[in-house]
């Protein structure tokens, strides 16, 4: 289990710095062009997400996510203990990940977004977000076991463009990325909005989930 626990840590802890550091390059380099620094930041992450998948799953299942193991206890292939410790890792190593590009950008380690992303828009994305990504991970465990990684960076990289939230979908994605005043920053103010979609969702997930074993 320890192995899972660092597992977790680290990989969420790259998965932020990608999603970060990507961010901050994106808008560096955009010459204040938007949709290039999101290209970016989408196209980055996706391929980020691919690798980490790939290479840890076989170690802690990549889960990255608080979200995505509360669904795969709900399933019976986490227990309750682990759950704590995933979750634990997965918060720690997202705020550790931010901090580190801020170290790699020589940008202040300690600082808060202050970007604007709330709304009914905004929270419907999320749900819907957090609810497809929850199907496609479920499914493909299910149906598509070698093919999940790519799955779900696809999603994730699709996601940045359909939806108007660009796709959190995690809420230890969603507070690190609070303590990051910079491209892929969220208002602390706005995170409860965010996290709220996203555990209503995995309920729907874990409820569907139920119901297709019984």
């Amino acid at each position: 289990m320890k192995t899972k626990i660092v597992t977790e840590f680290f990989g969420t802890a790259l998965l932020l710095a990608i999603v970060t550091g990507s961010g901050i390059m994106g808008e560096s380099l955009s010459a204040g062009n938007a949709a290039v620094a999101l290209l970016g930041n989408s196209i980055a992450t996706g391929c980020g997400l691919y690798v980490l998948i790939s290479l840890l799953a076989p170690l802690s299942g990549a889960h990255f996510n608080p979200v995505v193991s509360m669904m795969f206890w709900r399933r019976g292939t986490l227990s309750i203990q682990a759950l704590a410790g995933y979750i634990a890792a997965q918060i720690t190593g997202a705020i550790g990940g931010v901090w580190l590009t801020h170290l790699m950008f020589t940008l202040p380690v300690i600082q808060t977004s202050t970007k604007p992303r709330t709304g009914l828009g905004i929270w419907v994305s999320e749900l819907a977000a957090t609810l497809i990504l929850l199907g496609v991970i479920h499914l493909g465990v299910k149906y598509a076991q070698e093919k999940v990684a790519m799955l779900v960076a696809l999603t994730v990289t699709a996601g940045y463009w359909f939806t108007s939230s660009t796709f959190f979908a995690n809420p230890a994605v969603t507070l690190a990325r609070s303590l990051t005043n910079t491209f892929v920053g969220i208002a602390p103010a706005d995170v409860v909005g965010f996290v709220s979609a996203q555990l209503v969702s995995v309920i729907i997930i874990c409820l569907l989930v139920r119901q297709k074993n019984e």
